[in-house]
């Protein structure tokens, strides 16, 4: 069966996550895909900066925390996720039920609300994302259920997505590896873009929390066209061209 550019390039990552190194060779007989098939995609990922091309094959960076690490994601751009987060958290009225994703920068949407007195109901894919709530007396916190993706601290796949034909989701917040201008919003785990369509398709409105840095990139996979997202919220001002396309699409920008 084919193999979608997308699939391969989560198991390179995969691979790499084990191994550190590995060469083009030893990727191809573990996943049966030819050579000159994946020195495109090494080289299409060393341009995301996932990885490091070698002679013959490729290395994790040890900054690809950056793009794989829990851990690590929530460290950058941290004060602008913050701005950002201020802006949605003001979207969120009383006795809604919203949905924040896994990303590091809708955890900090969730410590916000943490601090406040607002009754809501917030279903999450976010293991840290659920921890941080679940002790709020006004919010009743629902954990997707799922297999726990190494080193992100979420659920992937779509194992527990039943859920949510039991709630009615108002509001999903989401972020992203990438805002690509040719695709809409994607991200690098293949699992969790199959959950995030999944949810997408159940809410009544998307809203993207996405600092500036992710704009204008590409990652593995899409997760929103953009016909299905109805905000995005971001901490700097969007190159003209894209802010035209986002208008065609009457997707609402605020900068925050």
């Amino acid at each position: 069966m084919k193999m979608f550019a997308s699939e391969r390039r989560n198991k390179i990552i995969n691979l790499l996550q084990e191994q550190k190194r590995i060469t083009v060779k030893d990727i191809a007989l573990q996943i049966g895909v030819s050579e000159a098939t994946l020195r495109a995609d090494l080289n299409k990922m060393e341009n995301d900066g996932l990885l490091t091309r070698t002679h013959g094959g490729a290395v994790i960076n040890d900054e690809n925390e950056n793009e794989t690490s829990f851990s690590a994601r929530k460290k950058r751009n941290k004060e602008e996720k913050i701005q950002i987060c201020k802006n949605g958290f003001e979207l969120i009225e009383e006795k809604q039920c919203i949905l924040l994703d896994a990303s590091s920068t809708a955890l900090e949407l969730a410590r916000l609300l943490n601090q406040s007195s607002k009754r809501v109901t917030v279903v999450t894919s976010g293991i840290q994302t659920a921890f941080e709530l679940k002790d709020n007396p006004d919010i009743t916190t629902i954990l997707i259920g799922g297999v726990v993706t190494k080193k992100s601290a979420s659920i992937e796949g779509t194992l527990g997505i039943d859920i949510l034909d039991s709630v009615n989701i108002d509001i999903m917040f989401t972020s992203a590896n990438a805002l690509s201008f040719e695709n809409g919003l994607e991200d690098f785990n293949l699992y969790e873009v199959q959950l995030k369509k999944e949810i997408i398709r159940r809410a009544s409105k998307v809203i993207a929390l996405i600092d500036a840095t992710k704009i204008g990139k590409s990652s593995s996979a899409v997760f929103a066209k953009f016909d299905q997202i109805d905000r995005i919220i971001t901490d700097q001002p969007i190159d003209p061209l894209f802010n035209s396309k986002l208008d065609s699409h009457q997707i609402e920008t605020i900068i925050v």
